[in-house]
């Protein structure tokens, strides 16, 4: 087995190290990451310029002056030979529930892995203090996709919360939820006088009733949610092909 790593938080981020250390027990672990924190670059390609790898001595991680996404598709196309078995994304510094799977660069990559044809998850950790918890859970379900693999066009995205392993009630698998709408961009001035605008935070908790991914963290459940990589809404081609026949 032959595990490719990424995340989106950096290579010298210390989830990424705890979660490589700990797969090490389930095969050979390659780790291709940004080379910064790239958080939020969702799946995004770098086109219009070339991409730069580096090895980082200490680790022998490869660090890309590129995306989460970049990493994984550069991995598997040109830099791990033989190819690997299956992809890992995380574990990510904070959660990665509901609307965050839109932005975040840890989902990218596990879809990236999912697009190129392996088995894939996604793992966060809901604060930045228990990895060793989170990379428990990680082990637990890599062995899992190895013995009972998903189909081809799902990832699972974990999310597991911040506490230490025995006080983690189980496992619960969750719909997404959402959030209410994101804050007010924060307007400010640069030393020069210069108006800039920082992204504010991420809205509130809107849908987090039982049964999604937040409900679960919050009641100090491990949350497994499947997402799958068409995002066609199968359900309403019918009901839009009258709409358009409506139209005349």
């Amino acid at each position: 087995m032959r595990i490719l790593v990424s995340n989106d938080d950096g290579v010298h981020a210390e989830g990424i190290h705890a979660l490589s250390e700990a797969l090490r027990s389930c095969g050979e672990v390659i780790v291709v990451a940004p080379d910064r924190n790239r958080s939020g670059a969702s799946h995004s390609l770098t086109l219009e310029t070339p991409l730069r790898v580096s090895c980082i001595p200490q680790t022998g991680y490869h660090a890309v002056k590129g995306t989460p996404t970049d990493c994984v598709h550069l991995a598997v196309n040109e830099l791990v030979r033989p190819e690997p078995d299956m992809v890992v994304a995380g574990i990510n510094h904070g959660a990665n529930l509901g609307d965050d799977v839109i932005y975040s660069g840890t989902v990218a990559a596990a879809t990236e892995g999912r697009h190129l044809g392996y088995p894939s998850l996604a793992i966060s950790l809901v604060g930045r203090t228990h990895f060793a918890s989170a990379a428990h859970y990680a082990v637990q379900l890599v062995k899992g996709l190895m013995q009972f693999p998903l189909p081809a066009n799902q990832i699972l995205n974990v999310n597991v919360p911040d506490l230490p392993l025995d006080e983690i009630r189980g496992i619960k698998i969750t719909r997404l939820g959402n959030r209410h709408r994101a804050e007010s961009v924060i307007r400010a001035q640069d030393p020069r006088g210069q108006t800039i605008y920082w992204i504010g935070p991420p809205g509130l908790q809107q849908d987090a009733g039982e049964g999604t991914d937040f409900a679960a963290i919050e009641q100090g459940y491990v949350s497994i949610t499947p997402l799958t990589i068409d995002m066609t809404a199968h359900g309403s081609l019918a009901g839009l092909g009258a709409w358009l026949e409506q139209q005349g």
